[in-house]
């Protein structure tokens, strides 16, 4: 499987959500609202979820390896840090 597409859908400037991202694979399966996060000084990505009923989260899609999630949050981020730089030089 691989990533054909990533969009950074939006960026956020407070707070320690940083992105929401929408990624494709194979030009045929689009994952929405994976998030990326700054914590603990690095950034990593969030799959989609949902609340469960006592109050934790569920991921609603996921990597089933290691390596793909590597592979995937590696992608992203550098995604994101392209797109963050080209939004700070063109801010209008």
């Amino acid at each position: 499987m691989q990533i054909t597409d990533i969009k950074i859908r939006k960026f956020f400037d407070e707070g320690p959500m940083k992105a929401i991202v929408s990624v494709t694979f194979d030009d045929v399966f689009a994952v929405h609202d994976i998030k990326v996060i700054h914590a603990g000084e690095k950034d990593f990505i969030v799959m989609p979820s949902r609340k469960n009923p006592d109050g934790s989260y569920r991921d609603i899609a996921h990597p089933i390896t290691a390596q793909f999630r590597l592979d995937l949050e590696k992608a992203v981020l550098a995604e994101y840090e392209k797109q963050k730089e080209l939004a700070q030089e063109d801010p209008a």
